[in-house]
C-alpha cells in the first residue's frame, strides 16, 4: 500500500519509495531521507504541523507540505 508521510498514523512505519516532486531540501537527504530507508511517524503537533519522524534513528521535524512529497510503501506489521 502506497501513501505519503503526511498520511501516516502515529507509530506507523514505511519505506521511502520516491519523492513526488523530485525536490526535497538537501538537509533531509543528508539526514538519511533517501529511497529505501525506513521512516516512522513519531508525533504530529497539535495544529497538524510540523510532523515529527524517525528516519535512521534521527528524529526530524518536517513541514506537512514537505511530508506530502515523500511517498512510502507501508510496512504491514506496523499498527493501524
Amino acid at each position: 500500500m502506497t501513501t505519503t508521510v503526511a498520511h501516516l498514523r502515529r507509530g506507523q512505519k514505511g519505506i521511502i519509495k520516491e519523492f513526488s516532486d523530485g525536490v526535497l531540501p538537501i538537509k533531509l537527504m543528508e539526514l538519511g531521507c533517501l529511497p529505501g530507508n525506513e521512516i516512522e511517524l513519531v508525533q504530529v503537533a497539535p495544529l497538524r504541523d510540523p510532523i515529527y519522524i524517525n528516519c535512521n534513528g534521527t528524529h526530524i521535524a518536517i513541514r506537512r507540505s514537505v511530508a506530502i512529497l515523500i511517498e512510502l510503501e507501508i510496512i504491514e506489521d506496523s499498527p493501524l
